[in-house]
């Protein structure tokens, strides 16, 4: 049975290059209000769930390597992979089964919450956000064209958080004995999902523009705990040799 050792924390920023929409909940029908909700806390503040995070990486890193579904479940052919059967998937983000083929996942992807002082602090954000109509977010209205008249139809207001927010984020590694190079294929991995999400979306309405991030460079922290360290009660230390 493996034996956990350690963790690594990858933390910093995510900053919305375009609007961004993750979809949540409607608890009211208001007649020529917000259509389409973006997700928030029990505060009304906008966040980024770690499962749509964690979601998109493991998909990104499944279009890689030419996965086509999770299991075979759902009548995949036979010539055609699943993200069980690609090892990199399977040990990063776990599988489901019995206690011979299943594994947990390796990765904690945390909420990543909304940056509220640097988002109202115009000194800071250069006063972008000082004509929105909401608190933290705006509303753009959408339309579905019909081809061959070239004429809008079904309009309705999409909510979404601007352009220039910022959220905290935070994902956990959890190192096994398994030796060093697996641990550094693995975030090496995690670290290239990253990079190609900024040249992807995140959320909803991405072929509308919405979900284009960014990790900032400089935000970047990356540091580890080893079992000592948490019997010691230590602070966590810095990982060097990595960077996004």
């Amino acid at each position: 049975m493996k034996k956990l050792i350690g963790k690594v924390c990858l933390s910093g920023k995510i900053k919305a290059e375009t609007g961004l929409h993750i979809g949540g909940s409607k608890t009211a029908l208001d007649i020529g209000g917000i259509d389409l909700n973006v997700i928030k806390t029990a505060e009304g503040v906008p966040f980024i769930p770690g499962s749509s995070l964690k979601g998109k990486l493991r998909s990104i890193l499944a279009r890689e390597y030419g996965s086509v579904a999770i299991s075979r479940h759902n009548g995949v052919a036979a010539d055609e992979k699943t993200d069980d059967e690609i090892e990199i998937i399977r040990e990063l983000f776990g599988s489901a089964g019995d206690k011979v083929s299943g594994c947990p996942s390796r990765i904690i992807v945390r909420d990543a919450t909304l940056d509220i002082e640097f988002f109202n602090d115009p000194e800071k954000n250069e006063g972008i956000f000082s004509e929105l109509e909401m608190d933290y977010t705006e509303s753009k209205w959408e339309n579905t064209i019909e081809r061959k008249t070239g004429t809008a139809k079904h309009p309705r207001p999409v909510e979404r958080v601007p352009a220039g927010a910022e959220f905290d984020f935070e994902i956990i590694y959890n190192v096994f004995n398994e030796g060093k190079k697996k641990c550094v294929e693995h975030l090496n991995a995690l670290i290239k999902a990253m990079r190609i999400l900024e040249d992807d979306y995140l959320g909803g309405q991405g072929s509308r523009g919405y979900g284009k991030i960014s990790f900032p460079r400089e935000a970047m922290q990356y540091k580890y705990k080893t079992i000592k360290h948490y019997k010691n009660g230590n602070e966590w230390q810095e990982l060097k040799g990595f960077k996004l």
